[in-house]
């Protein structure tokens, strides 16, 4: 299958993109002299509230559902007061939340748990002359402190004014917080989270779908794991049975291997008409396109035959703009479809020629 993108599909891929993106705020957080007591009352430091007075201050639905965030029955609280209810409503676990002030970007953090409850917020904080008590709060699953980091780092990015102070909370629009993301590379807890799960899932249907096509042996030598403290994560074997059942929907396949000083590249083939290179992925976000590209790259420097093809493998289609940017680059995309089959988005021959040249340039 090979085709390209049209402007209503981007579009519609686009918003499914941005919609599982975490909402990044501005939180101005450490100007006047009550808000830095605020900071070191409840970010420097992490409040019992399990204990009174806070606890009293809490229902029994906002207590479970602090407890099952944070079971120590501690956690860093911050908040916003009535004249910003109707955003807040929207905070979700795993939003982004960059602390500012004096010029800096303080710290950055992850929101845990999002309550109204200004009596809870009267048991942390002073109230606010105007706007009263701090009713909207949310805990921290992460937080942490910068040193150093200015305003400039996120004045560079796209979409972003020199000079702009970040006066007042801010809920940065999709895009401009994927920016934010990307550019600062904060990755969440719950982000992670999110990624595993989802390469469990893609473990499982793979290993399914590898059990009807090759012999079972041949999943046993792709399970490698490790410990943490938090249990036992995988290791990369979503990207070898992906690759193993991408070899075996091919005609035939040597098996030949690319060493280069830094890796090992997924697939080489190489053939009459040139090598071809694969690099398989877990996942099909822009962040793994990106790898996928970086490393092709670098690979194809070090072939000993001339380079006819990248190709780079993932387990469902990547969004618009990201196989526009293989295109660019002269890269086929190749992904799994539901059926088990693989579909390839190839490179406009155009781009593949031009890259050809730069590929075998000495």
């Amino acid at each position: 299958m090979s085709g390209t993108w049209s402007a209503l599909s981007y579009a519609d891929h686009r918003r499914e993109e941005v919609a599982s993106m975490p909402q990044v705020i501005i939180q101005p957080s450490f100007g006047k002299d009550a808000a830095k007591k605020h900071w070191r009352d409840t970010l420097d430091k992490e409040v019992p509230f399990t204990v009174s007075p806070y606890v009293d201050a809490l229902s029994r639905e906002h207590l479970d559902a602090l407890m099952e965030m944070h079971p120590g029955g501690t956690a860093r609280f911050w908040g916003a007061t009535r004249n910003h209810d109707k955003r807040m409503r929207s905070l979700a676990t795993g939003d982004v939340v960059l602390f500012t002030g004096g010029k800096l970007i303080r710290a950055v953090g992850e929101v845990g748990v999002s309550l109204q409850n200004a009596v809870f917020g009267d048991s942390m904080w002073s109230r606010h002359p105007i706007n009263g008590s701090y009713n909207n709060i949310y805990s921290l699953l992460s937080f942490q402190q910068l040193i150093g980091v200015g305003y400039q780092e996120v004045w560079k990015l796209p979409g972003f004014n020199e000079g702009d102070n970040f006066m007042g909370l801010r809920f940065l629009k999709p895009d401009a917080g994927e920016m934010v993301l990307e550019g600062l590379n904060i990755r969440t807890v719950t982000a992670a989270q999110a990624e595993a799960a989802d390469e469990q899932r893609l473990v499982e249907r793979l290993t399914e779908r590898l059990g009807r096509v090759v012999a079972a042996e041949a999943v046993k030598t792709k399970s490698t794991s490790y410990n943490r403290q938090a249990g036992t994560a995988l290791v990369n074997r979503a990207e070898a049975l992906l690759l193993e059942l991408y070899r075996a929907s091919l005609p035939s396949s040597s098996r030949t291997t690319l060493r280069i000083p830094y890796g090992v590249a997924d697939f080489y083939e190489a053939g009459p008409e040139g090598a071809e290179i694969v690099e398989a992925k877990s996942r099909n976000s822009h962040h793994h396109v990106r790898q996928a590209l970086a490393q092709l790259l670098d690979y194809v420097l070090h072939s000993p035959a001339p380079v006819a093809k990248l190709g780079a493998l993932f387990p469902g289609q990547p969004q618009g703009h990201s196989v526009q940017l293989l295109h660019r680059y002269g890269i086929d995309c190749i992904y799994l479809q539901e059926d088990g089959s693989f579909g390839t988005i190839g490179a406009p021959d155009a781009a593949r020629r031009h890259m050809m040249a730069v590929w075998t340039r000495p």
